[in-house]
């Protein structure tokens, strides 16, 4: 009775090499930039610590010269206090002995006097000459045969007398010496932690905007292939799937397009065949409707009560199972036909007002109100369809309503939406209705009394065309009545 349908299956697509990640895989990526940020963190720590190793070389070479600078100094101090006894000594023993300690001490206070003259630069030079112009005089008076003359003796004390306010002056000039480099010490290890804590703050900094950059550069990928999933999941077929990233990444895009396709042509062949089962079906339907009818009108014949109940019971069940399988194929075309929307800018209120005008009749024979509260608001949808969700929840809340009651549309902005909300006062939701209430073919535990059942796919028509405008539809828990909220987005 069917024709058989086949299909071929396309074979899963082989990943094409794309530039900007250079062939790497998502975890190689991501230890990439790993090391990358360590790299900067340990090459910063490992500058810190050399830069400490020669602040903390220098510090100890400075203590080092201030401590020979004040041992110079010291000795400075008691080769003079040496020099001036031993003078002393040879003046009255006339001992050569003395004389030839006395030029010991010499040689060693000019020892420590060069030492001093070296390391301090900003001394001022004359201190050393005269020191040595009185030693040398000293030495000259302890060398002549007239050492012993008085007057000549009272030039040599005079010459002695002189020394020790120098080695003060000197003495003095190595303690600023000592001040200005530990100075000099101090300022270089400010500017050194200044430097220091400029390049932690700056590596930290660089570190933070490395990391949420590459998060940034990494997520993107997985965001594509978030959508795509729900772009699936939605039945949205049309749209290929293209992610660029990371070479795994990409073979997972390219997976999921090859999945794309396959749905797509399931989807297709399940359309096909319901037209076929359709096309099939509706003949003998039909001749067994029209059999039951004529059966029922007594064309064939008089037919006792029993009979006639029984071509009843045959003809309502036929002319059922034949609206289950056109409400069936109806489905199934709105859901083929939500993956191919033509948006345009559209006014909310005024679609409104066609859509409640078109469905007066029905609304005027229950005696109810419909109203429309907000003004008017443009959005970007298809009409046809769009006009298409609000009949359908308008032809829901007037089946609903009691009469003499009210349908309310409210009109709302949100940040980035345009919400479009319809209430009535109705039964409402069970509560275990709510979670399957935009099921296809579900029908809900509350139905108006008298009223013949419905098919259950008006809010399953609503929830895909709404979908496919990038919108939510969801039921507002409300209390006598229900209440639905179009969330559309605001595409200004």
């Amino acid at each position: 009775m069917f024709n058989a349908i086949e299909q071929t299956h396309p074979s899963s697509p082989q990943p094409a090499p794309r530039p900007g990640y250079l062939g790497l895989s998502f975890r190689q990526l991501l230890l990439a930039a790993f090391l990358l940020i360590a790299a900067l963190l340990s090459g910063t720590s490992i500058h810190a610590l050399f830069t400490l190793d020669r602040m903390s070389a220098n510090s100890r070479e400075t203590a080092r010269q201030a401590v020979q600078l004040t041992e110079a100094a010291q000795r400075l101090s008691e080769r003079t206090v040496a020099m001036e006894r031993s003078a002393r000594q040879y003046l009255v023993l006339d001992d050569a002995v003395f004389r030839n300690r006395f030029n010991e001490a010499r040689e060693q206070a000019r020892q420590a006097l060069g030492e001093l003259s070296d390391s301090l630069p900003l001394a001022p030079r004359e201190l050393f000459s005269q020191w040595g112009v009185y030693v040398d005089e000293a030495g000259a008076v302890l060398e002549a045969d007239s050492r012993k003359d008085k007057g000549e003796q009272f030039k040599l004390f005079q010459d002695f007398a002189r020394l020790p306010p120098l080695n003060e002056r000197i003495a003095l000039e190595s303690r600023r010496e000592v001040d200005r480099r530990n100075n000099a010490l101090s300022a270089a290890l400010e500017q050194q932690r200044q430097m220091l804590s400029a390049q932690v703050v700056g590596a930290i900094v660089l570190a933070v905007v490395l990391a949420f950059g590459f998060g940034l550069w990494l997520s993107r990928p997985l965001a594509r292939l978030e959508q795509a999933i729900s772009r699936l999941g939605d039945n949205r077929f049309d749209q290929p799937i293209d992610v660029r990233g990371p070479a795994d990444i990409r073979r997972l895009g390219q997976q999921l397009d090859w999945l794309r396709k396959r749905l797509a042509d399931l989807e297709a062949e399940k359309s096909r065949f319901l037209r076929h089962v359709s096309h099939e079906l509706k003949t003998p339907l039909s001749a067994l409707c029209e059999g039951a009818a004529l059966l029922d009108d007594g064309v064939a014949g008089q037919l006792s009560e029993n009979q006639r109940e029984i071509a009843r019971i045959l003809r309502q069940n036929t002319q059922s199972l034949q609206t289950q399988i056109e409400d069936l194929l109806r489905y199934n075309e709105v859901s083929f036909d939500a993956q191919r929307i033509h948006p345009v800018p559209v006014d909310l209120r005024a679609l409104l007002h066609k859509v409640i005008d078109d469905q007066r009749l029905q609304w005027l024979a229950r005696e109810l109100k419909v109203e429309i509260e907000g003004v008017a608001r443009t959005v970007v949808v298809d009409p046809e369809k769009m006009a298409i969700v609000l009949a359908n929840l308008l032809s829901n809340a007037v089946r609903f309503s009691p009469q003499g009651g009210f349908v309310r549309f409210l009109l709302t902005d949100a940040p980035g939406l345009v919400r479009v909300e319809c209430i009535d006062q109705g039964p409402g939701v069970a509560p275990t209705d709510a979670a399957r209430i935009f099921e296809p073919f579900y029908q809900g535990l509350h139905q108006p009394p008298g009223a013949r059942r419905g098919n259950g796919i008006g809010l399953s028509v609503v929830r895909e065309y709404v979908q496919a405008h990038s919108g939510k539809v969801y039921l507002v828990p409300r209390e006598g009545g229900a209440h639905f909220r179009i969330e559309l987005p605001d595409e200004k």
